[in-house]
């Protein structure tokens, strides 16, 4: 049976909201994202600065200028360089980032500089490694630059379909911790740790909750053309993590 200490919950959170109910709940760490539905971009000063005043420690911050491909640009990086920089300043334990070529490689010369710019911060290479076309060469080439560790699906649509893949990670790795990421819950948990051998978890545990506004005009969306939920968000749920954390005690 797993004890609380063998494991480690990492809550991917959207907001000051969400960050408060995942610390209650007993996350060991937080990914702080903005532009949930692109997959995750950098949040705002502002966000990140409160936050920061939130937790005492445990504070990732994803680094990611736009949401798509991870091949980004001179421009692109530039403000990278400039977001690792404000967050190192703001004192953000760590960043959550990752670059690629064209042909679906870890791209380390792109990479080494982040890491430059990061200095002491721990660093998550994100899932952009499950958009690489050679995932053990992603890894050597990952462990080589000094990531922490490797959030990843396995290169599946979700972890638990990606089993077979991050339990072959997990075996490989010798520098680098893999943290499975991507639909997991407290219904499959338990599972993808028997099966891989991992010991930390990526989750967001969020539940909808709808809009406090009295009067609404279903006229107008903000989302334009694209349909979003005007009068409603996404926050993570404290009895979720607490769930999920359940789970694991049982293995």
């Amino acid at each position: 049976m797993m004890q609380r200490e063998d494991f480690k919950i990492e809550i991917c959170t959207n907001s000051a909201e969400s960050v408060r109910a995942a610390v209650a709940a007993g996350a060991n760490r937080i990914e702080l994202c903005a532009g949930m539905p692109e997959g995750g971009t950098t949040p705002s000063y502002g966000e990140i600065a409160l936050v920061r005043e939130l937790i005492p420690a445990g504070m990732h911050v994803i680094i990611r200028p736009r949401g798509g491909d991870f091949l980004y640009s001179e421009e692109e990086c530039e403000i990278m360089f400039r977001d690792i920089e404000m967050a190192r300043k703001i004192g953000v334990d760590g960043v959550v980032m990752g670059c690629l070529t064209a042909n679906g490689e870890v791209d380390v010369e792109k990479m080494q500089k982040l890491m430059v710019a990061a200095g002491d911060m721990s660093v998550t290479f994100h899932r952009a490694f499950d958009m690489c076309r050679e995932p053990y060469k992603a890894l050597e080439a990952i462990e080589h630059l000094g990531c922490e560790r490797i959030l990843t699906s396995g290169q599946k649509a979700s972890a638990e379909e990606g089993i077979p893949l991050l339990k072959e990670l997990v075996n490989r790795a010798r520098k680098v911790i893999i943290m499975p990421g991507c639909g997991v819950n407290s219904g499959n948990i338990r599972k993808i740790a028997e099966a891989t051998g991992a010991c930390e978890f990526h989750l967001s545990a969020r539940i909808s909750v709808g809009s406090d506004m009295i009067y609404r005009n279903p006229a107008v969306s903000m989302g334009g053309t694209v349909q979003v939920a005007e009068y409603g968000r996404d926050v993570t749920s404290a009895d979720k993590v607490k769930e999920a954390i359940a789970s694991l005690e049982k293995v």
